[in-house]
Formats: structure tokens, sequence, C-alpha cells
């Protein structure tokens, strides 16, 4: 598979990287598993589990396609350790989503769920950042098929594995629970810049307890 051409500009300023990570020329399709057949018809994004008002909320293709629609310029820092830096990613903020479905006040997680049933899990607080966003494009692009098209999350301050491509929905939780990766020894947290990438060396409180 080709590159795509560089992102750097002769003579630019290297931008400032996590522990271990290197400058990436383009951007990698990285991923487990096949990628899904999109289905408009069939499509549907869920936030469920520890709702403010217990119950399911659904937005269609449409519906989904319709909601306030931001750009976020961020950094992407893969644990595989290359970083795609300045990316500006567009689409619906988690923040919106949280507007529209709220969290019970004693959520303090969610898990974030996407086809064949993978799953990533992180802190409320980490998913309410204001640059964590649901992407649909990728540098005034719509997503490929390959890099999570119609929906990915990102979430710039964690490594990428915690924002999955293929985006349905979102499970509330009181308690914290391993993702796919997090449950095949990644770090429950994710942190680039503290380079906290397996789960060997999480320290007490920064997974579930057993």
């Amino acid at each position: 598979m080709g590159q795509p051409e560089s992102r750097e500009s002769p003579g630019a300023e290297q931008p400032e990287l996590p522990p271990g990570q290197r400058l990436q020329r383009g951007w990698p399709v990285t991923h487990y598993g096949p990628v899904p057949k999109f289905k408009p018809d069939r499509w549907e994004f869920r936030v469920f589990g520890a709702t403010a008002d217990g119950d399911k909320h659904c937005w269609n293709h449409e519906e989904f396609a319709a909601l306030p629609f931001e750009s976020v310029v961020a950094d992407l820092h893969c644990v595989t350790k290359f970083s795609m830096p300045g990316a500006e990613w567009g689409g619906v903020l988690a923040r919106t989503i949280l507007a529209l479905a709220p969290p019970a006040p004693q959520v303090t997680h969610v898990m974030v769920w996407a086809e064949y049933g993978f799953s990533s899990n992180m802190r409320l607080a980490d998913f309410a950042s204001e640059r964590t966003v649901f992407a649909t494009h990728e540098g005034g692009e719509l997503l490929t098929a390959e890099h999570g098209f119609p929906l990915r999350l990102i979430v710039p301050h964690l490594y990428a594995w915690k924002g999955p491509k293929w985006v349905r929905g979102v499970e509330y939780m009181t308690a914290d629970r391993r993702g796919f990766w997090e449950e095949r020894g990644y770090h429950n947290i994710g942190d680039p810049w503290r380079e906290q990438r397996y789960s060997y060396q999480e320290e007490p409180g920064d997974g579930p307890e057993l």
C-alpha cells in the first residue's frame, strides 16, 4: 500500500511528540479484523447504560449527520509509535452527545462500542474533553472505510486505540470495565505523554478493581 504525501512543509519546525513516538509521513492504515461494509439503512448510533433519564438514545445515519458539525485540529498518537500531528478532524463533539443524552450523576466511565463488538473504555472526563470528537472527516474529506468511515472517535490526548473506528455507540458506566485491547494487555488509561502503553505499567487506581 503506497504512502500518502507527507504532511510536513520544507523547513517546518518539528512538533513536540510524546516519548517514544516518531513523526509519521502520511496516515498508515492500522486495525484488527476486516473492514465492515457500511449499510446506511441499517446504521444506528446508540447511547445507553446509565443515562440520566434511564432511556436509550438512538440516531440513524441521517439524523446523526444532521447534528452540529465541528472541526478540531489535533494530533493522533498510535501505540505502534507513530504520531500524525496537526490533523483537522470534523464531526460531532462528544460534548454534543453528552448534552443530548446526559449521563446519570454516578457515571464515571464510558465504553465506546464499534462494529464486530470491538470496545474501548475511558474515564468520563477523557470522553468529555472539548477536543474529543466523533469524526466523519479528516482534512476536509470524508474518512475512507479503512480509516473508520462512517464514524471514528478521536481522543487526542490518549493513544489512538482509545478512539475506535466504525463506532456504533456509547455505554455510560458507573464503574470501570476494560475494553477489547485493555483486556489483552494494553494500559487501561493510555496517556501517550506518560507512555502508558501496557497493563504491566499500571499503578494502583489506573485500572478497574478486581
